[in-house]
C-alpha cells in the first residue's frame, strides 16, 4: 500500500503516519517528493485495512499496490533514481562506463588497466577479489591481497570499486574496501547474502541470475530494499538459451522493461553477456540505445594474458572504442556520458 500526504502535511503528520504503520505491526518507508510526501507500506501478506489510516490527518489518498515488488516499482517512487557513489551518479541522464579484469591481477597491471579506464573515461573500476567458478580448481581470486589491490587503484586513480561480495560473512570484508558491491548472477537468490547487502548501507548492483527472470531480479532489488538501503543498482548480464554461438544471450528487452516498471537504473554486461571478445564493442552500442544507465566491461591490456575469462575480455583499445561510439548514441538520445 501507499499512503500520499497532501501538500499542506507536515512533518509530525507523517510521523504520525509511520507510528501508525508500526502500530499495525507493518514497515513504513517515507519517501518524499517534489510536491508532497508518499509513504510506502511493507510487511503486509494481505491487503492492509485502511479505515485507520485514512483518518489520520494529513492523509490524501491509499493506493493498493498489486506488485510483488513495492520498494522496487515505480507506484512507491515514479521518478528515475540516481544512484550517488561519492561524486558518480547512476541513473538520470548519464552514462557510466565501468571496466577492468574479471579477476584482480598483480599490483603493477592492475594499475597499468586502471589508468588506461580512466584515460578511456571509466568512472568504476571492476575487478573480482573473490572469484565463484563452476570449476573448484579454476582460479579463485587473490581474495583480500586483491582487495588491498583495489583499495590501491582507488587511492591512485580516484575510481570508484566494484567487486563482488559471495556469502554474509565476505560481504563485511568487502565492504571495508569497496564502493559498489557486486551481487553475482550465481547469488542473485541468496537471500541471506541479500539481507545483508541491505544492512551494509553500501551501493549494491545486482547482476541477473542466469536462469532467473526480470521479475525475479526485480524481487532480489526489493530484499535489499526492504533493509533500509536504496542505493540499488541492477545488471543485465545475459541469461542461458539454446544458442550455442555466444556464451549467453544478453536480454537487451529487459532493459525497458525494467526501465517501464522500476525507478532503479541498470546496467548492461556485454562481456558475460556474450562470452565473446568480438561481440562486446556491438552489444555494448546496441545496450545504450535501449536504455542502459551504464557498461560494465572486461578489459585488459594483455587479455589472452588474463587470469580468467580472456576469451571475453577486450583490449584497451577496443574498450576506448567503445567508450568513443556509445558517447555518441548517448548524446543523441540526450544523455551524457
Amino acid at each position: 500500500m501507499l499512503v500520499v500526504m497532501k501538500s499542506t502535511a507536515t512533518s509530525e503528520m507523517v510521523e504520525a503516519v509511520v507510528k501508525a504503520v508500526s502500530e499495525m505491526g507493518l514497515k513504513a518507508h517515507p519517501i518524499p517528493g517534489a510536491n508532497r510526501t508518499a509513504i510506502g507500506i511493507t510487511g503486509n501478506k494481505a491487503q492492509v485495512n485502511d479505515t485507520a489510516l485514512r483518518a489520520l490527518v494529513g492523509v490524501e489518498d491509499l493506493v493498493h499496490v498489486t506488485a510483488p515488488y513495492k520498494l522496487v516499482g515505480r507506484d512507491f517512487h515514479p521518478q528515475d533514481s540516481v544512484v550517488d557513489v561519492d561524486g558518480v551518479t547512476i541513473g538520470g541522464k548519464e552514462v557510466v562506463l565501468m571496466g577492468g579484469p574479471c579477476s584482480v591481477e598483480p599490483l603493477e597491471v592492475t594499475l597499468e588497466i586502471a589508468r588506461a579506464v580512466k584515460k578511456a573515461g571509466g568512472k568504476v573500476f571492476r575487478g573480482g577479489a573473490f572469484k565463484p567458478r563452476t570449476s573448484p580448481y579454476s582460479f579463485q581470486g587473490l581474495g583480500e591481497d586483491g582487495l588491498k589491490i583495489l583499495a590501491q587503484v582507488r587511492q591512485e586513480t580516484g575510481l570508484k570499486i566494484i567487486t563482488e561480495a559471495i556469502d554474509p560473512e565476505n560481504l563485511r570484508l568487502v565492504a571495508k574496501y569497496t564502493d559498489i558491491i557486486q551481487i553475482g548472477a550465481r547469488n542473485m537468490q541468496n537471500f541471506s547474502l541479500l539481507k545483508a547487502a541491505g544492512k551494509s548501507g553500501k551501493t549494491v548492483m545486482i547482476k541477473r541470475g542466469m536462469s532467473s527472470t526480470v521479475d525475479e531480479l526485480l524481487m532480489a532489488a526489493e530484499y535489499v530494499m526492504a533493509e533500509g538501503n536504496n542505493r540499488v543498482i541492477l545488471c543485465e548480464r545475459g541469461v542461458r538459451t539454446f544458442a550455442a554461438h555466444t556464451r549467453n544471450t544478453l536480454d537487451l528487452s529487459a532493459i525497458p522493461y525494467v526501465k517501464a516498471r522500476s525507478h532503479l537504473p541498470i546496467v548492461a554486461d556485454p562481456s558475460h553477456g556474450t562470452g565473446v571478445r568480438e561481440m562486446v564493442a556491438a552489444l555494448s552500442r546496441a545496450s545504450v540505445a535501449v536504455g542502459a544507465d551504464g557498461l560494465i566491461i572486461e578489459t585488459h591490456t594483455s587479455p589472452d594474458k588474463a587470469l580468467s575469462d580472456a576469451f571475453q575480455t577486450v583490449t584497451i583499445g577496443t574498450f576506448e572504442t567503445i567508450a568513443k561510439e556509445t558517447e555518441d548514441i548517448a548524446q543523441i538520445l540526450g544523455r551524457s556520458f
